[in-house]
């Protein structure tokens, strides 16, 4: 094999050398999903705020309960958001409702399946009663001050809840790089336009699009004609304007794909180009200053594969999170003898015993997008063998949630 294939290893050592730089940037809580924090988030005061009732009920001073008291007059009313009350005497109680302080001079909580309350008397039942029970303490979940959130974490439901809570409505964040993806070829056209026979939709574009978006870096499309003038005066145009170009075709052996000569020609320094995988071996990558550029293959698969492989590998890397490593039990027997590291697309199933279990689903190549739908990730299957079986463990990256 010529020794411009470089190997799948190494290609992952190479994009780790050109990670993009951390920028930081101020995002409405409202947009910060999937993104990664840039600050510690501490608690502006405890929390919670104060003892807190946990159970729509009454409340009472234990100690009147210990001398035997049974029946308790109701002697005022609180509501979750009303005031601190005090209970007056110690024989009485004072009827609450979840969320509220627990009144001055009470400590136990009675919940309303436990009692009946009749002409503004509650009785309590025959249940065994525990003083402080029903009460969620002031700063018992962390106290003024405390770091709640680490800077790196990214950003989920339960971290916007806490931003929330602690009254930031804005969050520093990781700024990821402005992208642009941009298909290649006079064959392509328009979601909307009826293709002519020798023409098909451009779909790559959304699919790379959408997963971005997922990996929390929203990317603008483009489009480029088979023309290498026209080619050249466009990516110039993108390169002034974008950090990060995705390139879906034009990088192969045809007699139209300009790509890597074009790219050359704007002295964009190539790191490498081939790689002995597959699918997927025409896969470009270089830099010119800060900015990176990805030229994926044309064939959906191929392109899927590396965009999920690669470029998602990349921007974890670059910003810190771990690339965990799923590993997953093959279902069926796989023979591949091409001296490459092997992606086969493969379905997911989640067994009684907790093993996830894989089975490899072969399409019709990798321009089969079809065979997308029915499977849920592909597999990395080593190219140092030819034979794979059924029981063995291989690393599995999903494009699904998983």
């Amino acid at each position: 094999m010529e020794n411009t294939f470089i190997k799948y290893e190494k290609a992952l050592e190479i994009i780790e050398r050109y990670a993009f730089k951390i920028k930081k940037e101020k995002k409405s809580i409202l947009s910060c999903d999937n993104r990664i924090l840039n600050e510690n988030l501490k608690a502006d005061r405890d929390f919670p705020p104060y003892d807190r009732v946990t159970m729509d009920g009454i409340a009472i001073n234990f100690s009147s309960y210990e001398n035997g008291n049974r029946n308790f007059k109701v002697e005022s009313t609180s509501a979750a958001g009303s005031p601190e009350l005090s209970l007056k005497n110690p024989s009485n109680c004072i009827e609450i409702m979840t969320g509220c302080m627990l009144p001055k001079n009470t400590d136990t909580v009675i919940r309303y399946e436990d009692l009946d309350i009749t002409e503004n008397v509650a009785k309590i039942n025959d249940v065994k009663l525990k003083k402080w029970q029903n009460i969620h303490f002031k700063g018992s979940d962390i106290k003024q001050d405390e770091v709640i959130i680490e800077s790196g974490k990214v950003i989920s439901s339960a971290e916007i809840i806490v931003a929330a809570s602690i009254g930031k409505d804005y969050l520093s964040v990781v700024k990821l790089p402005n992208a642009i993806v941009i298909s290649t070829g006079d064959e392509l056209v328009r979601i909307k336009e009826t293709p002519k026979p020798f023409q098909i939709r451009r779909s790559n574009v959304h699919g790379i699009q959408n997963s971005l978006k997922k990996w929390g870096l929203d990317a603008e499309l483009g489009h480029l004609p088979d023309n290498k003038i026209k080619m050249k005066e466009k990516i110039e145009s993108y390169l002034s304007k974008f950090d990060l170009l995705i390139f879906t075709g034009g990088v192969s052996k045809g007699k139209f794909d300009f790509l890597p000569d074009v790219l050359e020609d704007l002295k964009v320094k190539k790191h490498f180009y081939k790689i002995q995988q597959r699918p997927g071996k025409p896969f470009w990558f270089g830099s010119i200053d800060d900015k990176k550029i990805f030229a994926l293959p044309g064939n959906p698969v191929s392109s899927f594969v590396c965009l999920n492989i690669y470029i998602k590998y990349w921007i974890n890397y670059s910003i810190g999170t771990s690339n965990k490593k799923i590993y997953v039990e093959l279902l069926n027997n796989v023979k591949f003898n091409p001296d490459l590291v092997y992606f086969p697309e493969a379905k997911i199933y989640y067994q009684s015993n907790g093993n996830i279990t894989a089975e490899v689903i072969l399409g019709n190549g990798s321009g089969d997008f079809v065979n997308l739908v029915k499977t849920d990730g592909f597999l990395i299957l080593p190219q140092n063998k030819s034979e794979f079986k059924k029981g063995e463990k291989y690393e599995f990256i999903p494009y699904r949630e998983f």
